[in-house]
């Protein structure tokens, strides 16, 4: 699990930071340019680390499923080597889907005024932008995004579902609240990031206006990775302690 979630960590590092810098830069400046290149390496970057997120969620539901539904036989199955294939994997697959993305919508013909109107360089906005309608070349990528989004989503419910099945027959109570618990945290960062990539990604006709758009990208780019940390934390007997004290202090001070 430490494993996992030291990868899950170093992972939502670079996440953060192919976006974030850029978005800081064009709130301080006038210009709030971005060059050609610079835009579809912010867009493979973004989408590959965002899949390797999608995939390592997966991954860490079924290392739940099995510490969980399988305890005896936990050790000999997610042994470390078999742990270290599992993160090599996923991050080896992220960064190999998004090229035929990124090749077809760099062929497309753009023409002025060339203003991206959103917060980052995402497939709709590029596609507003083409001089020309390229319908073949959205339903593709709307189709591989669905895929990326669901196919990791499916496995994580699959796995939960199994998780409920086992949990309600524990007959102590004790058992079952401690089995809950330890998989709140990742049910909760997976229904933040998942939540918010369907509305964005799977549904691009529901009609989101563009400030609905960026609001949405800068919750699963920026305001979901800064939770994630204190999500986590919060399984640590020793920080929900100090949290519990903080908030007494702050409670009896007032």
């Amino acid at each position: 699990m430490y494993i996992l979630l030291g990868n899950f960590a170093f992972l939502e590092i670079w996440y953060v930071s192919s976006t974030v810098p850029n978005m800081l830069v064009n709130i301080l400046s006038e210009t709030k340019t971005i060059s050609f290149s610079g835009c579809f390496f912010q867009f493979y970057f973004f989408f590959s680390l965002g899949t390797t997120e999608c995939f390592f969620l997966s991954v860490m539901a079924c290392d739940q499923y099995l510490a969980i539904c399988h305890p005896l036989h936990y050790p000999s199955i997610m042994t470390r080597k078999f742990c270290v294939i599992l993160v090599c994997v996923c991050w080896m697959s992220g960064f190999l889907c998004y090229p035929v993305p990124i090749v077809l919508i760099s062929q497309l013909p753009f023409c002025g005024p060339n203003i991206i109107d959103h917060i980052l360089c995402d497939p709709g906005p590029l596609f507003a932008l083409a001089c020309v309608p390229a319908p073949s070349a959205e339903l593709i990528c709307y189709t591989f995004n669905s895929v990326i989004i669901f196919g990791p989503f499916l496995s994580v419910l699959g796995s939960y579902t199994l998780v409920l099945r086992v949990v309600l027959r524990v007959p102590s109570g004790a058992g079952r609240t401690k089995a809950f618990s330890t998989c709140g945290s990742h049910l909760m960062v997976v229904s933040l990031f998942y939540g918010t990539l369907m509305v964005m990604y799977v549904s691009p006709a529901s009609g989101n206006t563009a400030g609905m758009q960026k609001i949405i990208t800068l919750v699963y780019s920026a305001v979901t990775p800064l939770l994630n940390p204190l999500i986590y934390s919060l399984q640590n007997k020793d920080m929900k302690d100090a949290l519990k004290k903080v908030l007494g202090l702050r409670i009896s001070q007032n």
